[in-house]
């Protein structure tokens, strides 16, 4: 009996996600965030940078946030994988997004988008089914959009704005 259940829970720990809201990830301030706690919730998962053309985006999801933050949580994820442009640490990147562009939405710690260091997390997105593609993340500030029910409705690439009429359709 003991060898079934050392294998049930060696299965357990092994098995692939079944969907978003078995994902947690850490918070820049440390902390553990589970998906689960957002449940019946949009979310908007993004991957950001510090040093990119595309880091003007932080205010559109800071004013996305500010409108529609009962109906949506957003979450940037950090990450240095496209040109080097997200070189500081866990601290000089709070500080850069609290002090340029007011962000109060959820970020996590620095990870990887890619490559083989890339967070679980962005390992099921770039496979999940969705209208639009799959595959890798080709830049910074590509986003997911998840809906209430947890599946993967939208994905988006770099250019299209937080605030295009494209994601704010779809969160109701």
């Amino acid at each position: 009996m003991i060898i079934v259940n050392t294998i049930f829970l060696l299965m357990s720990l092994f098995a692939p996600a079944e969907d978003i809201y078995d994902f947690s990830f850490t918070a820049i301030d440390g902390k553990t965030v589970k998906l689960s706690d957002f449940k019946g919730k949009n979310i908007l998962i993004v991957n950001t940078a510090s040093e990119c053309g595309f880091t003007k985006q932080y205010k559109d999801l800071q004013a996305l946030h500010e409108r529609f933050g009962d109906k949506l949580v957003i979450i940037g994820f950090p990450a240095n994988n496209f040109g080097g442009q997200e070189p500081g640490d866990n601290a000089d990147i709070q500080a850069f997004c609290e002090k340029n562009y007011g962000v109060t939405f959820l970020l996590s710690e620095k990870v990887d988008v890619k490559g083989q260091q890339m967070h679980p997390l962005f390992k099921y997105l770039t496979v999940a089914e969705n209208p639009d593609f799959t595959g890798d993340i080709k830049w910074n500030f590509e986003k997911f959009l998840i809906n209430k029910v947890g599946k993967l409705v939208h994905r988006y690439r770099s250019k299209v704005n937080p605030l295009d009429e494209t994601i704010i359709k779809h969160i109701h």
